[in-house]
């Protein structure tokens, strides 16, 4: 897994509410206008070449799979804070205040008494 990619894609989306609303509504045309756009600079001079996700990561992504991305390793915080501006306002209309976080822990409850997975790259 190549999680400094994966987390960059979670913490570049989260800080832009454009982005928020296109990987909500297109995730996988936001996962390859990212990766062009985005993804492939190092800072504001430097490209890369050799970062690109796997294709797990990549359905990941696409299908919203923040069990996966957890279980695999990536950041708990970047993982939690963008599905939140993803779902958080339409479950709490449906359902109830923090209810998208109520859905996330039971579906991550499998986890208690465990050690988290690994963040380290």
């Amino acid at each position: 897994m190549s999680k400094y990619y994966v987390n960059k894609f979670l913490y570049t989306i989260d800080r832009d509410p454009e982005w928020v609303e296109r990987y909500k509504n297109d995730p996988r045309g936001s996962i390859e206008k990212w990766e062009k756009e985005v993804g492939c600079w190092l800072n504001a001079a430097e490209q890369t070449s050799w970062l690109s996700f796997t294709d797990e990561e990549r359905e990941a992504l696409a299908t919203h799979d923040y069990v996966w991305l957890f279980e695999y390793g990536v950041h708990f915080f970047l993982n939690l804070t963008l599905f939140i501006a993803l779902y958080d306002e339409e479950y709490a209309r449906e359902k109830g205040p923090l209810a998208f976080q109520q859905e996330m822990a039971t579906k991550l409850s499998h986890w208690l008494g465990k050690d988290y997975p690994s963040v380290a790259l």
